[in-house]
């Protein structure tokens, strides 16, 4: 264990760190209000790891934490001003030392983690509590493959998950080369679920890779024309509505959408339509962090799951990230390099 008096380092190079690298923001904004500080070094508290960063990535769900929108994620990410002055919702890296009363994480393990409400993992170093979602990493996985299982599979099997559907039914997920999308699409083929999806034509071969079967242009409206009923829609990017989607449903087909809808409609749909008893909007509220990750470990485990990853970026072009992931054009990924 290293010595935190002394600082984080290489004590056979005699080279020790007082100080780490981290976003800062002084509240919620766009990512112009990002900046990288000198921090001194976090020690870990009883219950806690201190773990070097090796990866993060950069979401939609940091974006929400980011700019505090909509309104109500405050209430969750710090009320009013965010719990964490760095973002970061994910990481996966090396435990460098444990606080005490730790069980089961020993310094040299690789771990990876997710809190959707944030972690400040934005950084070179973080401490994080084991009761926390915190995972050893699968062996074979890099630490960006590891990020890559976190934030947007979570979102997909707490969506999936509300839905029961049997090997042979059709879904048809809209947005398949989000992480979301891209890990929703894998989960369904894993069950022996018939998935198509809705992508931009330039990747369809990478989406039929991940197991879909059917690919539609996101440019054009072709999978809104009726045929074979989908037992289900996913909307994993928020680009659709549920009345567009009605008539290529089956009768007692369900909708699930990954935003809110316009004027909220997805927060309201679900009680009028399970009146109707017809078709049906669900819009579950995401939880079990830990589950949803160790059931994505054993897809990977399996080699039923594989993260897709876009691009990465040094720290220092934080704001550049951000942007990116905001413009909506990312494939699976993004990952962050705390360097």
């Amino acid at each position: 264990m290293h010595c935190f008096e002394c600082g984080i380092g290489d004590p056979a190079a005699g080279t020790y760190a007082r100080t780490v690298r981290t976003t800062h923001r002084p509240g919620y904004g766009p990512p112009e209000i990002l900046s990288i500080r000198d921090q001194p070094i976090p020690a870990p508290g009883p219950g806690e790891l201190l773990v070097r960063v090796r990866a993060a990535s950069v979401n939609r769900t940091d974006s929400g934490v980011l700019r505090g929108k909509p309104f109500i994620f405050r209430f969750f990410a710090g009320f009013p001003n965010p719990r964490f002055s760095a973002t970061g919702c994910d990481f996966a890296g090396e435990v460098e030392a444990v606080g005490a009363g730790v069980t089961g994480f020993s310094p040299s393990d690789r771990v990876y983690g997710l809190d959707d409400t944030g972690l400040g993992s934005h950084a070179q170093y973080l401490v994080v509590s084991t009761a926390k979602a915190v995972l050893h990493m699968p062996e074979r996985l890099t630490y960006a493959e590891a990020v890559g299982c976190t934030e947007g599979a979570y979102y997909a099997v707490n969506f999936l998950n509300k839905v029961t559907v049997s090997p042979g039914q059709r879904v048809l997920v809209i947005g398949g080369t989000g992480a979301i999308g891209s890990a929703a699409i894998q989960i369904l083929a894993a069950q022996g679920v018939r998935v198509d999806a809705v992508c931009p034509a330039e990747h369809a071969e990478l989406v039929r890779s991940l197991g879909a079967t059917e690919t539609f242009d996101s440019a054009r409206r072709d999978h809104l024309v009726p045929g074979d009923p989908y037992d289900a829609v996913f909307d994993a990017v928020g680009k659709s509505r549920f009345h567009d989607c009605r008539p290529i449903m089956a009768a007692h087909g369900v909708y699930l959408s990954s935003e809110l809808g316009p004027r909220g409609e997805n927060l309201v749909l679900p009680a009028t339509t399970r009146v109707a008893r017809g078709q049906r909007v669900i819009f579950p509220i995401p939880r079990n962090v830990r589950g949803s990750l160790v059931s994505v470990r054993e897809l990977v485990e399996r080699g039923a799951f594989r993260a897709v990853i876009d691009r990465t970026y040094a720290l220092d072009d934080v704001q550049d990230a951000f942007r990116y992931v905001e413009s909506g054009q990312k494939v699976g990924t993004v990952v962050l390099d705390p360097g």
